[in-house]
């Protein structure tokens, strides 16, 4: 019998779920890590997890060495999208190691660029540089791997107080965004829940002898800020407008977080920098991979008010 276990990192984050459902659905057996241990008390992500079929959940830190050495034993496949739970490059080439040692014949790492790579006037985003230090890494070990960039989530969007993407409720009932970026410079859309997992399982699908050693830009649509307002207006049926200004921050956020913010203002506010570097295109191959998508207004229209009324908000009643 072929072996189809697939190991998933951070499968609760929006792109580890969205891929969970899909290979489980499919019949795969999913070795899905999370960080803390599920309970009674957590999310919706996390309980939908726990009742997937061919699914086995492994808890624990990621700068566990036991851990990492046993994650992979006689796993297929692997999908890996790290966050800041520590050194993210000693996590990522430790995960790597273990993967190479394991004999994972396919190994999809959810990378972003260093844009300082491409042009010393572009800062490094040290959220996204350290993958791009990680995938530079996979390359060297000779590991299979696949390497998917994500474009900007649907899902940021919020009318909470969070910094860069709220849709901020207005006196009137209409919504406003205000952020950095070129109001009518395209940038990539994802909406990471709906499409990552049906696109990855066709990487996974077409086989290292495909896509090994590639970049791909998983987006789905490319639009200015201007656009993705309108198609808001258009599936709330409420107004909704975009303007060029700072990133403002209301509410406490990490000191990494912040700096996260610092270098976006800078590389797409005011060097207005392409969003995956030079050399990556979207939507192109992710369509080929996936044509099923959900696009912004329909996120807006059927998601948005979901996720609002999950936070307990109220101004779509």
């Amino acid at each position: 019998m072929t072996n189809r276990t697939l190991v998933i990192v951070n499968a609760t984050g929006r792109q580890g779920a969205s891929l969970a459902r899909v290979a489980s659905a499919l019949g795969h057996n999913v070795r899905a890590h999370i960080t803390t241990k599920l309970s009674e008390k957590d999310g919706a992500v996390a309980r939908e997890l726990r009742e997937l079929t061919n699914i086995e959940i492994v808890q624990g830190s990621l700068e566990d060495d036991e851990l990492i050495a046993k994650l992979f034993v006689g796993a297929r496949q692997a999908f890996i999208n790290t966050i800041s739970w520590g050194d993210e490059v000693a996590i990522g080439k430790a995960l790597a190691n273990a993967a190479k040692k394991a004999g994972v014949q396919h190994y999809v790492y959810s990378s972003m660029p260093d844009h300082a790579v491409f042009n010393q006037g572009w800062p490094s985003l040290p959220l996204w540089s350290c993958k791009f230090t990680v995938e530079n890494y996979i390359r060297q070990i000779g590991l299979p791997a696949t390497f998917v960039y994500a474009g900007i989530y649907n899902n940021n969007f919020t009318s909470l107080p969070y910094p860069l993407f709220c849709m901020k409720l207005q006196s009137d009932g209409s919504f406003a965004w205000t952020a950095p970026f070129h109001p009518d410079k395209p940038l990539p859309w994802l909406d990471a829940e709906h499409d990552v997992g049906p696109a990855v399982i066709q990487i996974l699908k077409d086989g290292p002898q495909k896509w090994s050693g590639h970049r791909i830009g998983l987006a789905y649509q490319l639009l200015t800020p201007r656009q993705v307002c309108e198609a808001f207006a258009r599936g709330l049926r409420r107004p909704c407008s975009y303007k060029r200004g700072p990133i403002t921050v209301e509410v406490p956020i990490p000191s990494g977080y912040r700096s996260q913010l610092e270098g976006i203002e800078q590389l797409f506010g005011k060097c207005e920098a392409p969003y995956f570097g030079p050399d990556i295109q979207a939507p192109e191959e992710a369509l080929r991979l996936w044509e099923g998508y959900r696009g912004m207004e329909e996120y807006a229209r059927e998601v948005f008010p979901l996720e609002e009324a999950a936070n307990g908000l109220t101004w779509m009643h």
